[in-house]
């Protein structure tokens, strides 16, 4: 067997992985690489797997990092089935078309910006091709095998991430015999709300693990209800409304799935809450759809609550006349908008409604990366840019910790030390982290794995 990394190797983002046998070529992933537009652009429009000789493709999940360049490996002609899980062919489905809409728009943009005389500015790909790419979509049942051919079967179980991400199980046969290999995706946090904890799965000979916080313990997971109460009744009581930047997968889920519960216990104030993110009511409805496969406590929730997504005052918002319309309110309300960094989407029209006011709070419910507008919110600057307009910051900013999607350092530890005791791990190969991240991780878990871990660099080929 002959692995190679294409992406997501040395860095976090952009996960593919291709592998090769004496009879079968299938990658791992198709994710987008996500950086500097240039460097972003040259990364994705090349494919070094040759789209058209391969057999399949294993989507671990949803996240466009992991996703998001189906439709371009379907433009290069790749026309084989796309393996998942349901819940991830439906989020996916939905996430491609929007970042197929995302491509076209910001070629225009360019084209705009860069006057007439600039040569075409070409999307990376377009909405025929992300239709093409969902029409590959063939989802598995999770946690059942699949014999796919008498060579390959695969199965899918909970890495507890986001809705239907999967850990991928591959038996192969390769000419020196059956092999075991496992691909984690990205593994999720324990005991976290909505969605099971990762599924501790049986030994492999190969295992290709992420390694994002593999240097890092999460902060202790707040109270988060008690700090979304405590917040919601301070800007009702000073007729302020409260801002929450969330991304439209998970975190939005996540958070509504909370203010949903105040509300079944008769706490949560008398304000009007928004979801104003046509993407993210998208894929609550999926939430809904696969109700079945959420957690023990959500199904507890469930026997007295068939909506865990729905309550009084809650409003899901489309049109974007509606959107604006919220900001002419005079009364306190909650307003969940994308980006979770603040840098794109609607959330900014209501930052720009909502800085420089001291009776409204600002909830920062995740990382903020260098450089984004949520990072200057975080460090408390005096005046921030929305719009090229400077704003005095004046709202209340608040951090709620605990609401990360990735397993931390002792979320991976453990899933390693689990997999270990059940048939140990063979050869072990660390990607979707920075390379100091990976390095250190790798002495954390040597003693989990038949040999030292090793950390791929772009386009590394390994026989194994």
């Amino acid at each position: 067997m002959k692995l190679t990394f294409l992406g997501a190797a040395g860095e976090v983002t952009g996960s593919q992985h291709l592998v090769e046998t004496d009879e079968l070529r299938f990658l791992l992933d198709c994710g987008l690489f996500q950086g500097r537009r240039a460097e972003s652009d040259k990364k994705n429009r090349r494919f070094h797997c040759e789209p058209q000789k391969l057999d399949a493709v294993f989507l671990s999940h949803a996240h466009i990092d992991h996703c998001g360049n189906l439709p371009g490996l379907y433009k290069a002609g790749y026309r084989g089935p796309i393996y998942c899980s349901p819940a991830t062919a439906d989020i996916a489905s939905i996430m491609l078309l929007d970042s197929a809409h995302i491509q076209e728009e910001d070629a225009k943009y360019m084209e705009r910006r860069l006057g007439p005389d600039a040569p075409a500015s070409e999307p990376l790909y377009e909405k025929e091709h992300a239709h093409g790419a969902i029409g590959l979509f063939e989802p598995l049942g999770s946690n059942e095998w699949h014999e796919l051919s008498p060579a390959l079967s695969v199965r899918f179980s909970s890495a507890g991430h986001v809705l239907g991400s999967s850990i991928v199980e591959i038996d192969v046969d390769d000419r020196r015999g059956r092999k075991r290999l496992v691909f984690t995706g990205d593994l999720g946090r324990r005991g976290k709300p909505l969605l099971p904890d990762p599924t501790i799965v049986p030994g492999c000979d190969v295992l290709i693990s992420e390694c994002t916080y593999g240097n890092r313990t999460h902060p202790p997971q707040s109270d988060i209800k008690g700090e979304l109460l405590r917040i919601l009744t301070e800007a009702q009581s000073n007729g302020g409304r409260v801002v929450i930047p969330a991304f439209s997968l998970g975190r939005t889920q996540m958070i509504v799935y909370y203010l949903n519960e105040l509300w079944e216990l008769k706490l949560l104030p008398e304000m009007k809450v928004f979801v104003d993110s046509p993407l993210a009511t998208r894929l609550t409805n999926v939430y809904r759809d696969h109700q079945d496969i959420l957690d023990e406590d959500a199904q507890r929730v469930l026997i007295t609550d068939d909506d865990l997504f729905e309550f009084e005052g809650l409003m899901y918002i489309r049109s974007r006349h509606d959107s604006m319309a919220i900001n002419s309110l005079k009364e306190p309300c909650v307003i969940i908008s994308a980006s979770g960094m603040c840098e794109n989407g609607r959330v900014r029209h209501h930052l720009k409604h909502a800085v420089a006011d001291p009776n409204n709070r600002i909830i920062l419910a995740g990382y903020q990366a260098p450089h984004t507008l949520g990072r200057r919110l975080q460090e408390g600057h005096p005046k921030v840019r929305i719009f090229d307009r400077e704003l005095p910051l004046r709202a209340k900013v608040e951090q709620i910790s605990g609401l990360s999607a990735h397993g931390d350092v002792e979320d991976l530890k453990w899933w390693f030390e689990g997999l270990a005791s059940e048939g140990g791990i063979g050869r072990c190969f660390l990607v979707h982290g920075d390379p100091d991240v990976a390095k250190r991780f790798a002495g954390i878990i040597r003693d989990c794995c038949d040999e030292d871990p090793e950390i791929p660099e772009f386009g590394e080929t390994f026989e194994v």
